[in-house]
């Protein structure tokens, strides 16, 4: 049996998480704003789950109703046969998101919802399901949008990118999603060499490196919210989970990473082991303007440098040096001219006036969000000299 399912993403990967959804087989797709629906039946969720590399959760929509105040939400909610979902020894929590002007508060619209499941069972059976905000068994989403609200069930059990192979972070680690999006969203043709040249806890290099084998990117999660529902089908997810290992295919590629901090190096290599996959990553610790390309090749360099913002004492963005940052920049652009003619490079960064410094001109910009930062991604061709000259010519 088919029914609706939501794929929740972050702002600029919906048209990748669309992309990713059509080679699974999902069917009826609609772009959403970080979000993409579809059809597809219980497989296809646990499916979804494992393969999806830019998708934060899988929802399952349960009911859609209007309301205009918490106490419609409550009387509302109270009449959803939560019997099916949940018992009495069960625990769950509501996440509420809220774009709306009746609803000021999601604290209270989320405590009315839980009185309305509590309320249910007290009145029926004269024992409740408890409440458990850390590790529930059931997590429920409420999205209300202005006086349209939809009920679904969290199908993931928490964020997608937390994989299970990061157990190491360096300070502001890249979000995996944001990571195998950023992967995706270059073009990378998974045979030439990718280079990240500021690895940090190198997470974008162990996406690519899953990409390029075909390795599920949720393969090494402990475990996912379906499998503590009561219409759990163990054989079924061990069939589907089986098929999609069946295809990981080893790859000779070239994946390497640099950093100009040992302890930061130190970490990403224990990123790379954790998930498997030291014999395809070299990390060097070097600083990006002495990393050796690989030789005779040209492929792609995919980094997240500093931006120029660190956390003060009550954790508020404060400016740091703009000389320094500035220079980092200069050194980037320096060094990508230099060093790595033929090359594609693409950058994250929220500091656009720094960027001005590699002297470059990027093409496209693609707007993402690193967490509240507000970023572009910019890719630069290094033309080799020939390449630039013969384009200027057949141009004029």
């Amino acid at each position: 049996m088919s029914f609706k399912i939501v794929a929740q993403t972050l702002h600029g990967l919906e048209d990748v998480l669309r992309e990713e959804l059509l080679k699974l087989g999902a069917r009826d797709l609609e772009r959403h704003n970080r979000a993409v629906s579809f059809t597809g039946d219980l497989g296809f969720v646990y499916k979804a789950n494992l393969c999806l590399r830019t998708a934060l959760r899988i929802l399952i929509p349960i009911q859609t109703f209007e309301a205009r105040s918490p106490e419609e939400v409550y009387m509302t909610l109270r009449e959803v046969d939560w019997e099916t979902f949940l018992d009495v020894n069960d625990t769950f929590m509501f996440r509420v998101s809220l774009n709306s002007t009746f609803f000021p508060h999601s604290q209270y619209v989320a405590q009315k919802a839980k009185d309305a499941v509590v309320d249910r069972f007290r009145d029926k059976y004269g024992v409740r399901p408890s409440v458990d905000t850390e590790d529930p068994t059931l997590r429920i989403h409420l999205h209300i949008n202005q006086d349209r609200c939809t009920v679904s069930l969290d199908s993931s059990g928490g964020s997608l990118h937390h994989r299970g192979y990061r157990t190491e972070t360096n300070a502001a680690p890249l979000n995996e999603v944001l990571a195998a999006g950023m992967v995706l969203l270059s073009g990378w043709n998974k045979r030439s060499p990718l280079v990240d040249p500021m690895c940090g806890s190198g997470t974008l290099l162990v996406e690519a490196a899953m990409i390029a084998a075909n390795i599920p990117p949720n393969i090494h999660r402990q475990q996912f919210g379906f499998q503590r529902w009561n219409d759990y089908n163990k054989d079924l997810f061990e069939t589907i989970h089986n098929g999609v290992v069946d295809r990981i295919a080893a790859e000779d590629v070239i994946i390497m990473g640099g950093d100009s901090n040992r302890n930061t190096v130190a970490k990403a290599k224990e990123t790379v082991r954790n998930a498997k996959l030291d014999d395809v990553i070299s990390i060097q610790h070097s600083d990006f303007a002495d990393l050796v390309p690989p030789k005779d090749r040209h492929g792609m360099l995919i980094f997240n440098p500093p931006y120029g913002e660190r956390m003060d004492e009550k954790g508020f963005n404060a400016p740091s040096d703009d000389e320094a940052i500035n220079a980092l920049y200069k050194m980037i652009g320096d060094t990508l001219k230099h060093n790595w003619s033929g090359w594609t490079a693409w950058i994250l960064t929220s500091n656009l006036e720094a960027a001005k410094h590699i002297k470059l001109t990027p093409k496209p910009k693609i707007q993402l969000f690193n967490g509240a930062l507000d970023c572009r991604f910019l890719r630069y061709e290094m033309y080799e000299g020939s390449r630039r000259r013969s384009e200027l010519e057949n141009a004029r």
